[in-house]
């Protein structure tokens, strides 16, 4: 469980983040939702430590992470487990020296336990078979497995994922979505997920905070959005799916040439 309290983030003058509190839950899918310029993405860099908060606390599981001391901070970021919004792999790695990588930095086990334990998490992503590929010679929507495979093979607490359904077409998405719900599930992590993707927020959104100018501005579950009576939230919905199907209407045409 990770709970933000009080939770302020000022660049110089400018208040990003007013005033957040919210607590995220084991083995939920936390989703954060908001347009962009709204503090999504400075919200998840304070929860990871990227950025420090101007004033409140981040606790996980009780332990306030901006008390903690920088060798606390290193141990505590060893239970967490992200994957960003390009894949973020390494080009010249295969596939399975990607996903040993965190082995290989931070734990003690064997060349032959480290191997073993990055096979079992391909296994999970549905991967078998690809460990001795490039990232370049697989899909996008692949590569995204392989960061999942690479987020969970330290057996993580906390799953942070930075818009993870970026560049990948509808069907690949709900196939990530349904990934990191199960993977959620399964493992009891606390998973906060910043997204655009209304599918997602749809299918999997068990604990949904919609932040508006820094602001929390609406809190829910999936099955609350569309009957929310609140008109930021309902602009942001409506908005979404407008666009999604001009963008579709578009492509048709396209296709019709």
């Amino acid at each position: 469980m990770i709970e933000l309290k009080n939770l302020y983030k000022s660049f110089e003058d400018k208040e990003v983040l007013h005033d957040i509190n919210i607590t995220f839950e084991d083995g939920k899918t936390n989703l954060i939702i908001g347009q962009s310029g709204s503090g999504k993405t400075v919200l998840m860099k304070n929860i990871v430590g990227l950025l420090e908060p101007t004033r409140g606390e981040i606790l996980y599981d009780g332990r306030d992470f901006v008390a903690m001391s920088k060798k606390e901070k290193v141990l505590l970021r060893r239970e967490m487990g992200m994957i960003f919004q390009s894949a973020a792999l390494f080009d010249s790695m295969s596939v399975l020296e990607n996903v040993m990588f965190p082995l290989d930095m931070f734990s003690n086990m064997t060349l032959r336990e480290r191997k073993h334990r990055a096979m079992e998490c391909l296994d999970r992503v549905n991967l078998s078979g690809a460990e001795g590929k490039f990232p370049g010679e697989i899909s996008g929507g692949m590569q995204k497995r392989v960061a999942i495979a690479r987020a969970i093979v330290l057996n993580p607490r906390y799953l942070f994922c930075d818009e993870p359904n970026s560049g990948l077409d509808p069907k690949t998405s709900l196939v990530i979505d349904d990934l990191l719900h199960s993977l959620t599930k399964e493992f009891g992590m606390t998973t906060i997920i910043n997204t655009h993707d209304m599918n997602s927020v749809m299918g999997i959104g068990e604990n949904i905070l919609f932040i508006y100018e820094g602001h929390k501005e609406w809190q829910g579950v999936s099955a609350d959005v569309m009957e929310s009576t609140n008109q930021r939230l309902t602009d942001f919905i409506f908005a979404s799916d407008l666009l999604k199907e001009m963008h579709d209407v578009v492509i048709e045409h396209h296709h019709k040439r």
